[in-house]
């Protein structure tokens, strides 16, 4: 059975009018829903993930401060976001949707998160709409409590997973695998453990034989026991931010490659929704759906 995680929390933590578009949230579970692709048992509601398990891939004085609200100016301007305990509260519930998803995947081959990815979030401060890395939070959790030895990070979104590879730099135990726009943000790229830059405007059939190239032989170098899976929709040619120039059909066939190599080898996976800033939402919503799609009829 595929299980994805969705609460309403993930839809309502931001004033009225802002410009980050959080109704791709409330719109793909409904759309998922009303087309059959999923159904109601589907769906289960994080709880807030315990400090426990945040702390460590996060500094406990960074954790400390976002909890409490003391970010300075500077530190809450660079996460992109206006600072408030329900937009905190939002954060660690997504991050417990990360984890208990990766459980789930571990009994069902793969699970979703509807939020997540959030891949800029370092471990002693937030950036670019992150504030928490769940990614991470959920590599460590599978470490520590020994349920996979080798944890490959699939990040396909189209900016670096900077909070990523940053937070996983000296841990041999999490492979950072990150394939994104060269020239797109952030300016200041990290070390990830294996760094594809694509150039602006590059359409389907140069993006997928690069993945071709890359992730397959990936997965016989690192032998990884387990996947998490950025799934970012920002590679869209119509993307506001991504500056690539990929199809819906694209991104789909994007999806069908890693998630088939992931089914072919019996490597559970856990997908995480990332970014996607399109100006119609019906795009960013037809190629969040097609990863659903795809799951229930490669997996089940």
């Amino acid at each position: 059975m595929l299980k994805i995680a969705w609460s309403p929390k993930y839809a309502h933590p931001l004033p009225a009018g802002h410009r980050f578009p959080m109704e791709k949230y409330e719109l793909l579970p409904e759309q998922l829903l009303y087309e059959g692709t999923i159904a109601a048992h589907n769906l289960f509601e994080p709880n807030a993930l315990s400090e426990e398990w945040i702390v460590g891939p996060h500094k406990a004085g960074y954790l400390q401060k976002l909890t409490e609200l003391s970010l300075t100016k500077s530190e809450i301007r660079k996460t992109g976001f206006p600072l408030s305990a329900a937009l905190v509260e939002r954060e660690i519930h997504i991050m417990d949707g990360s984890v208990q998803g990766c459980l789930f995947a571990l009994k069902h081959g793969i699970a979703m998160n509807i939020a997540g990815g959030t891949h800029h979030a370092f471990s002693d401060r937030g950036e670019g709409f992150c504030l928490l890395n769940d990614i991470a939070i959920s590599a460590n959790y599978l470490v520590q409590k020994k349920l996979a030895k080798q944890v490959l990070v699939v990040d396909l979104d189209v900016h670096q997973g900077n909070g990523t590879a940053e937070i996983f730099k000296d841990n041999p135990a999490v492979f950072t695998f990150s394939m994104h726009g060269a020239a797109n943000y952030p300016l200041h790229k990290e070390t990830s453990d294996l760094d594809v830059p694509l150039p602006d405007k590059v359409g389907d059939e140069f993006y997928i034989r690069k993945l071709k190239e890359h992730l397959p032989p990936l997965l016989d170098q690192v032998e990884p026991d387990f996947i998490i899976y950025q799934c970012g929709v920002d590679v869209l040619s119509t993307d506001k931010l991504g500056r690539l120039g990929v199809s819906i059909e694209g991104c789909k066939e994007r999806d069908r490659l890693v998630l088939e190599l992931a089914h072919q080898h019996e490597l559970p996976i856990m997908c995480c929704m990332g970014g996607g800033y399109s100006e119609k939402i019906s795009h960013i919503i037809e190629a969040h759906a097609n990863t659903y799609r795809l799951a229930q009829e490669l997996f089940f």
